[in-house]
């Protein structure tokens, strides 16, 4: 099952794409921009959908959580309360899904930095090299 999410997260609109096979659910999440209207949305969709769903299916799959049934408003104010005087606090299993996909992105990008880094490092050696040689050649 997929399910796309539309939300507003400070000045951008943000969409969660989950998808949710046997008990596990993956998430990938990407920047809108300005509000879209169901047109463009279905465009957008149409356009990127394949990637999306690639990229939801390399994120790390997390145990999705139970559907918790309808309670009394003033039950869940009461419930809503409770959880937010405590001081651990629980994601949704799409929310934990992102996160680890952050993470793993994260890692990715500081091992890119590393090997770049390293590549620099081994070039500024070789011209080094190379200079002294043509130095030594002029003698």
């Amino acid at each position: 099952m997929v399910t796309l999410s539309v939300y507003l997260d400070g000045p951008f609109w943000v969409g969660v794409l989950e998808v949710a096979e046997g008990g596990r659910l993956r998430a990938t999440r990407f920047t809108l921009g300005s509000e879209p209207t169901d047109p463009e949305l279905h465009a957008f969709l149409m356009r990127h959908g394949v990637p999306l769903l690639e990229q939801a299916h390399a994120a790390p799959a997390v145990a999705a959580g139970e559907r918790v049934r309808r309670v009394n408003p003033q039950r869940a104010a009461k419930l809503a309360a409770r959880a937010a005087a405590q001081v651990s606090v629980r994601s949704t299993a799409s929310q934990e899904a992102m996160r680890l996909e952050l993470e793993s992105r994260r890692q990715e990008a500081a091992q890119g930095r590393r090997e770049r880094r390293r590549e620099l490092a081994e070039h500024k050696r070789e011209v080094a090299r190379r200079k002294r040689l043509e130095r030594r050649r002029d003698r």
